[in-house]
Order: structure tokens, then sequence, then C-alpha cells
């Protein structure tokens, strides 16, 4: 597995507390989407961890290539057609 799977062709709408941490799943495979279920153990890939600045909602990526991980970047756009 050298691409992480796509999750959603959306990003994921969350609410964050201020000084939570948060790990979100760039592997694709985890039940909890947006975050990290341990799915990615016999993968490449690691979660990305953050630590929410303030309580608000994000836009985490849904689709895993994002170039501004774990926030969408508008990568799923570019997606192809399924």
């Amino acid at each position: 597995m050298t691409q992480p799977q796509i999750a959603s062709r959306i990003p994921f709408a969350v609410e964050v507390e201020a000084g939570k941490t948060y790990f979100w799943c760039a592997c694709g495979r985890s039940h909890t989407q947006p975050f990290c279920d341990g799915s990615h153990r016999d993968t490449v890939f690691t979660p990305a961890r953050f630590v929410a600045e303030r309580s608000e909602r994000l836009w985490l990526c849904g689709c895993k290539r994002s170039a501004n991980k774990p926030f969408c970047d508008g990568s799923h756009k570019q997606l192809p057609a399924e």
C-alpha cells in the first residue's frame, strides 16, 4: 500500500476542543474517520498528531491527498472520477 485509501471525497467537518490532542487517519482505513483507530499498523502510514489551538469547527481531509495534512486543501477536487 503506497497510496492511502480514499476515505471520503469530501472533507470531514469536526468540532475540536482547545488544547486537546487528535490523531488524524493518514492511511484511509480507519473505521473512526477522520481519526485514527490503529488500522495503519501494517502500512507505511502514520497518523498526523495535532493539538487544537482553540475550540472550533475544522475541515479535515477525507481523500488523504492534502498537502496541508490533516487539513483539507481542496485536493479532493482533483481526484479522478470513480
